[in-house]
């Protein structure tokens, strides 16, 4: 637990630094920060999927690992250039999977169906979702870009720490499982206290952006805090439903977490599990629904 609070301090404190260059650096320019963030992600995470998953060869590992790194900083470098970044990060992950079909023919000796199926997974799961969070770090309308990573990184950690010390307090008593073929330290209650979480998450995304002057631009029929309050449920429901797909996958490769890198956390996956995922409703809230 100390090792775990030490490393979710220095995180949030390396968000807060990486807001702050965010709205502080114009033009978009600022954003770039958490584009290298999600850079690191996308290449750390599917180099821990791929060895969790093992017997992937070196050749479709390498090609891999670079191109999901690629994807955020692709997005962000077309976005930057041209107001459309899904160009960018397209022809990233499009390369991607074809080097790993080229592979599959060219080195099949070492690069079997296995392999090949692991390693499309990665570019989906690594690649594509880490090129959402940069299009929501990028969203063009008003400043809502910088109210998306206020959401991503203020009602993820909430909804965590609601699920946690809801389990803990009322796990006992209220026993019924979540998902006990996937993770059976996880309770209802436990999932009911990361909905309040993810919740209160957005509330204080929403104030925190109103309080240092930033322009929601929005056609939704709801006041501002309301529409923080059902986006950061949702958050949460995209959040937790990240962390159990992690387990699904953690489970089927016989491991309990994806590396040791972050001490209390596990791997990089471990971390940004449900982040992956909720950023892409935050994607879309911002960009479709507002």
């Amino acid at each position: 637990m100390k090792n775990r609070v030490i490393t979710s301090t220095v995180y949030m404190l390396a968000v807060a630094a990486l807001c702050a260059a965010k709205w502080l650096i114009p033009d978009g320019w600022g954003a770039l920060l958490f584009d290298a963030l999600f850079c690191a992600v996308a290449a750390i995470g599917s180099f821990e999927i791929l060895r969790a998953f093992g017997g992937v060869s070196v050749a479709q590992r390498t090609v891999t690992v670079t191109f999901c790194a690629l994807s955020a900083p692709m997005y962000a470098l077309t976005a930057l250039l041209t107001g459309s970044g899904w160009t960018g990060a397209a022809v990233a992950l499009g390369l991607g999977l074809a080097g790993v079909f080229v592979c599959f023919v060219a080195d099949h000796a070492r690069s079997d169906m296995n392999g090949t199926l692991h390693s499309a997974f990665a570019v989906v799961y690594a690649g594509l979702l880490t090129a959402v969070l940069a299009a929501a770090n990028h969203l063009p309308y008003g400043d809502n870009s910088m109210l998306a990573v206020l959401f991503l990184f203020l009602s993820v950690p909430f909804s965590d720490a609601g699920a946690f010390l809801l389990g803990v307090a009322l796990g006992k008593k209220l026993p019924a499982k979540l998902a006990p073929a996937i993770s059976p330290n996880k309770t209802l209650i436990g999932a009911a206290g990361g909905l309040v979480g993810g919740m209160a998450g957005g509330v204080a995304a929403y104030y925190i952006f109103v309080a240092i002057g930033g322009s929601f631009a929005s056609s939704s029929p709801l006041p501002g805090w309301a529409f923080a309050l059902v986006l950061g449920l949702a958050v949460s429901v995209a959040a937790q439903f990240g962390d159990l797909f992690e387990s699904a996958v953690k489970r089927s490769c016989g491991i309990k977490d994806m590396g040791n890198l972050l001490p209390g956390h596990g791997g990089v996956m471990d971390r940004f599990d449900g982040t992956l995922f909720a950023g892409a409703v935050v994607f879309l809230a911002l960009t479709f629904v507002v």
